[in-house]
């Protein structure tokens, strides 16, 4: 087969990705928005034609105990390894469709790639369930049962419509009493690998198609609240008052110059103001802070840092000054091996200096680093806009992945 021929087939595969995308945004909860959340009746659609898909590229198929959907490439000899290649098939409220599915069609597209290639290990493809937690608050539930850390409580948390997550099961055809009771922790794994689209500018901004992920960002959230003293926004002086917002002006400045100095992201993403009249004076603000950093060492220092630097202010201006953390999350580095493997790849097809880069969201990677060395590929996407209908990626850009792709699942073999 000449190079042509070869880059003449890959380009259809990437087309054949693109098409199945497309398929996939149709399971949706809605028709007009793509919605498609975990133990939901498209859930269940959207999985039926990833096993249908599975089928025909020659994998056996199965459904584990919370609900993701597995595709094997079988070794001739059953005693060996496994490597497992995945993604998430669930999405946000109103999402685009390639966050999450992308990563899981292509793994599914390398292995038909490899149809005829005789590997010394099995290759395991797997849809995880769910990564947002869109329905259940509760994130990465799909991952959590394949590395051993299913919490039984889960069970018993309620949707917005005060279904439980053990209903929601029983309804999808699970039995809720074995959840994460087929976790892969006793078995060998030989690395887990995940390709995902940016959600993020920077390799457009370089003009490159794909990345190597260097470490997925831990992050800690809180909900702060800060109180003065509500009054006359006509009758109290400037000099007098305790306008709880104009203190919390100053500490989401401050944190702004804090993230800049030290090389964080802090986002304050939501702020209430209360009494929230035009002519009262704030009596109380409630916002959020989310802090990212890709060093856990940084992010409990940062974190233990900022939160003495608020209060500070807080006392300065006679303010009371409260914070809860809500949610955190463990940094996990990318193993270095995986990364030069991808690197290698990524400069054979792209024919450039392999971009190595954080990510700042969450990902089931960070989940599996409990069972597996892991390694992730970035995709580019367009402006960075991920988490909305705009997200979108090129079929060029798909056609290189999977190049990259393919060679990567080839690599172990001796």
């Amino acid at each position: 087969m000449s190079h042509k021929d070869s880059m003449t087939e890959t380009e259809s595969r990437a087309a054949k990705v693109m098409q199945r995308a497309d398929r996939m945004a149709s399971f949706s909860e809605t028709p007009e928005h793509l919605t498609r959340a975990y133990l939901t009746p498209e859930h269940k659609l959207a999985h039926a034609q990833l096993a249908s898909w599975m089928l025909e590229a020659g994998l056996e198929t199965w459904q584990d105990s919370v609900g993701n959907q597995w595709g094997r490439k079988v070794s001739a000899n059953p005693t060996m390894p496994t490597l497992i290649l995945g993604s998430h098939s669930d999405t946000v409220a109103n999402a685009g469709r390639y966050d999450g599915n992308l990563g899981v069609l292509l793994a599914l597209e390398a292995l038909e790639a490899l149809g005829d290639v005789e590997l010394p290990y099995h290759v395991d493809v797997v849809a995880f369930a769910d990564e947002e937690g869109t329905r259940f608050n509760t994130t990465l539930i799909g991952s959590s049962g394949v590395a051993g850390c299913f919490q039984p409580s889960w069970l018993e948390v309620e949707d917005a419509n005060g279904v439980s997550m053990a209903s929601a099961m029983d309804s999808f055809g699970l039995e809720p009493q074995v959840a994460g009771s087929d976790s892969r922790v006793d078995e060998e794994i030989l690395a887990y690998l995940e390709v995902h689209i940016e959600q993020g500018p920077v390799l457009e901004a370089q003009n490159l198609p794909v990345g190597v992920v260097t470490g997925i960002a831990g992050a800690k959230r809180y909900e702060m609240t800060v109180k003065g003293m509500a009054g006359h926004a006509g009758t109290v002086p400037i000099g007098l008052r305790q306008d709880a917002f104009c203190g919390v002006a100053q500490m989401v400045t401050e944190i702004e110059n804090y993230a800049l100095e030290h090389d964080i992201v802090a986002t304050v993403g939501k702020c209430e103001v209360l009494p929230g009249a035009v002519n009262v004076i704030p009596g109380e603000v409630r916002f959020t802070l989310d802090i990212r950093s890709l060093s856990q060492h940084q992010l409990e220092t940062c974190c233990e840092t900022l939160l003495e630097k608020l209060a500070a202010i807080a006392k300065l201006r006679s303010l009371s000054f409260e914070s809860r953390n809500i949610y955190q999350a463990q940094a996990v580095l990318c193993d270095e091996v995986l990364q030069h493997k991808w690197a290698n790849v990524v400069e054979k097809h792209t024919q450039q200096t392999a971009c190595f880069l954080p990510s700042g969201a969450g990902h089931d990677a960070m989940v599996m680093a409990q069972v597996a060395n892991i390694g992730m590929l970035f995709v580019r996407c367009d402006k960075g806009i991920s988490h909305h209908p705009a997200e979108s990626v090129t079929t060029e850009d798909v056609s290189v992945a999977l190049d990259c792709f393919i060679d990567m699942v080839q690599s172990f073999a001796p």
